[in-house]
C-alpha cells in the first residue's frame, strides 16, 4: 500500500494508487516559503502550460530550459531582420490558451492578438488545381463538387463522422489521463463503433473515392508525425476540430504565444533557468526528488514534470532507474514519427499570391508515405508545407520583404541518411519544386536562409532518432499504450508534451498539461486566482 501525503500537513494514511487518488507532494518546504516546489524540464508548450497550471494550484515553479530561450520546438530564429517560427505555426482551439490566462486571473486578449485565418490552407495539387480549405461548409462542398461531383454526399457524411469522433476523442478524452488499461476499455466500444481501430486513410476511402478529396480529408496526421495509411482514424476528427474552432495566427508569430506565457508565469512568481541542461532525474526510494544538471547542480523539488521527449526521459534522464514498462529495449522497438527537413528563407520581395499556409502536394501521396514510413528512404517525390506569415503580419520581415519556411516530411535518422552530404542537394530539390509551382523566380531574391534536418532535432531538442513528433501516433502507441502522464517509475514524476498522451500537435500538447488536473492536487487552502478549476473554461 502507498502512503500519500497532503501537500502541507504530511501523511494521510495508506490509500490505493488510482486515477481517483492524486499524488500529493511531500510536506517538506522546497522554496523557503513553505510552498511545495515543482521543477519542469523543458519550456515547450507542454511545459509552459504545466507551469501555469501548477502555479494556479499553489506550487512554487521553476522551469529548466537547456536552450538560450523558451519555446522548445516552438522557439524562434531571428536573423537579418527576419523572424522565423521554428516549429508549430497552425493554432487551433484557442480556448486552450485562453484558459491558461484565466486560471491566473488575467485575460488572454489583453496580451495576445490572435487572428483567424481564411482560408486555413491553400492546397495545390500536382495538376495545378488549387483547393482553398476553410471552415465554411458550403464553400468546401462547392469545391468538392467541382472536383468530384459523385463524392459530395460522401464528403458530407465524412464530416458528420469527423464531428462524432471529435466529440469522443478530443472533447471527452483529450484531457483525461489514461492511467489504467480499464480507462481505455471504457471507451473502446465507442471507438470501434466509429471505426477508430482502422487507419484514417482506410476510413476516409470508405466515404470518398477521388484521390484528391481523400487527401483533403486525411493529410492532417502527416503534419503531427503520423502516416495517414497507418494512423488511427481517431485523427479523422481534426477536420471537425478545425471547422469548430478555426485556424488562427498570433501577431508577432507563434513565438508571441511563448513570450506571452513566459511573461504570465514570471508575473505570478514562476522562475526560468536557461542553458540549464538536465542530466538526470533524481529518484530515491521510488520518489522523484528533483534533477541534476550537466554541470553538477542539483535542483531539489517535490514533483518533477518532464516536457522532454518521452524516450529521452526514460532512456537518458532515468537511466539509473530503468522503468519496468518503458525500458530502453521497449523504447528502442517502438515506432517513431518521421523527421522533417525545414528550410527557412527570407526574400527581398513579396509574393502576395501565396497564402499563409500552403500544401504543395506531390505526384503520388501514398507512394511518398510508404517511402517515408515503410522503406525509410528519401522519395523522388515531395510534399511540402509552406508557411508565409508575412501575409498577415508584415512585421516579421523588413519592409517589402517576405518570410517563409518550407517543411518536407522525411524519414527519421533510422533511415541512415547522411544529412551532412544530403542537406544541400535536398534543399535544392525543394527550391526547384517551389520555383515550378508557387514561387517562380524566387531564388534570386533570397537574402537570408537556414536549414534544419533530423540531426538538429537531436542536438537542439534531444529528440530520439531525430523524430520530429516523438512516437508515431498509431493505435498501439496511443492513449493507454503511450507513455503515461503519470510515470509508473517514480512517485511525483509526470510527463507532458508530444511523447505522452494525447500526442503531438499544439492542442494535444496543451491538453497533456490538462491531464495533470486530477493527478496533482492544489495546495491546501489555495484558491484558483481565476475562480474556477483548470480546464473548466472549454468543452474542447
Amino acid at each position: 500500500m502507498l502512503t500519500t501525503y497532503d501537500a502541507l500537513s504530511g501523511p494521510t494514511g495508506d490509500k490505493k494508487r488510482s486515477a481517483d487518488v492524486p499524488y500529493a507532494a511531500a510536506s517538506r518546504p522546497s522554496d523557503g516559503a513553505g510552498r511545495s516546489k515543482a521543477v519542469i524540464i523543458g519550456s515547450g508548450f507542454g511545459g509552459l502550460a504545466a507551469a501555469v497550471r501548477l502555479i494556479a494550484k499553489g506550487y512554487s515553479v521553476e522551469v529548466l530550459e537547456r536552450l538560450e530561450n523558451a519555446g522548445g520546438r516552438a522557439s524562434v530564429f531571428r536573423q537579418d531582420g527576419f523572424t522565423f517560427d521554428a516549429g508549430p505555426t497552425v493554432i487551433t482551439v484557442p480556448q486552450l490558451f485562453n484558459d491558461l490566462w484565466t486560471l491566473l486571473g488575467e485575460r488572454f486578449e489583453d496580451y495576445i492578438d490572435l487572428r483567424p485565418i481564411d482560408p486555413f490552407y491553400n492546397i495545390r495539387f500536382n495538376d495545378g488545381r488549387m483547393f482553398f480549405y476553410n471552415g465554411d461548409a458550403e464553400a468546401m462542398e462547392r469545391q468538392v463538387a467541382a472536383i468530384s461531383p459523385g463524392d459530395l454526399e460522401g464528403y458530407r457524411a465524412f464530416m458528420r463522422h469527423s464531428d462524432r469522433l471529435r466529440a469522443i476523442v478530443f472533447d471527452q478524452l483529450g484531457h483525461v489521463p489514461f492511467t489504467y488499461l480499464s480507462d481505455l476499455l471504457k471507451v473502446t466500444p465507442d471507438l470501434i463503433r466509429h471505426g477508430g481501430l482502422r487507419p484514417v486513410y482506410s476510413v476516409v476511402s470508405g466515404f470518398v473515392k477521388d484521390e484528391r478529396i481523400r487527401q483533403i480529408c486525411c493529410f492532417h496526421p502527416l503534419f503531427i508525425g503520423g502516416n495517414p495509411l497507418a494512423a488511427s482514424s481517431a485523427y479523422a476528427m481534426i477536420p471537425s476540430l478545425e471547422r469548430k474552432w478555426g485556424v488562427h495566427f498570433p501577431m508577432g508569430g507563434t513565438g508571441a504565444l511563448v513570450t506571452g506565457l513566459v511573461d504570465l508565469i514570471e508575473r505570478h512568481g514562476g522562475r526560468f533557468r536557461y542553458k540549464a541542461d538536465v542530466d538526470e532525474i533524481l529518484v530515491e526510494r521510488g520518489q522523484a526528488q528533483g534533477v541534476k544538471l550537466t554541470d553538477g547542480t542539483v535542483v531539489k523539488a517535490d514533483i518533477v514534470i518532464s516536457n522532454a521527449d518521452s524516450a529521452t526521459t526514460y532512456n537518458a534522464l532515468l537511466r539509473a532507474h530503468p522503468a519496468h514498462r518503458w525500458a530502453p529495449a521497449r523504447l528502442k522497438r517502438a515506432r517513431y514519427s518521421m523527421g522533417v527537413f525545414v528550410w527557412y528563407f527570407g526574400l527581398d520581395r513579396r509574393y502576395d499570391s501565396v497564402g499563409q499556409h500552403t500544401k504543395v502536394m506531390g505526384d503520388d501521396f501514398n507512394a511518398l508515405l510508404r517511402s517515408i514510413f515503410n522503406k525509410r528512404s528519401l522519395s523522388d517525390d515531395l510534399c511540402l508545407y509552406v508557411h508565409r506569415p508575412t501575409q498577415i503580419d508584415p512585421s516579421l520581415a523588413p519592409p517589402g520583404c517576405d518570410t517563409y519556411y518550407a517543411l518536407s516530411p522525411i524519414p527519421n535518422l533510422s533511415s541512415g541518411t547522411d544529412w551532412a552530404t544530403m542537406a544541400e542537394p535536398y534543399r535544392q530539390r525543394i527550391a526547384k519544386r517551389l520555383d515550378e509551382t508557387i514561387l517562380p523566380g524566387f531564388e534570386k531574391h533570397i537574402v537570408t536562409q537556414r536549414m534544419m534536418d533530423p540531426r538538429d532535432f537531436v542536438t537542439r531538442y534531444r529528440a530520439y532518432r531525430g523524430a520530429g513528433f516523438c512516437l508515431e501516433p498509431i493505435l498501439s502507441q496511443s492513449a493507454w499504450f503511450r507513455p503515461h502522464n503519470r510515470s509508473e517509475k517514480a512517485e511525483g514524476l509526470f510527463l507532458v508534451g508530444a511523447g505522452t498522451h494525447p500526442g503531438a500537435g499544439v492542442p494535444s500538447v496543451l491538453s497533456s498539461a490538462r491531464t495533470l488536473e486530477p493527478l496533482i492536487p492544489a495546495i491546501r487552502g489555495h484558491a484558483y486566482a481565476g475562480g474556477t478549476p483548470a480546464g473548466s473554461g472549454t468543452d474542447g
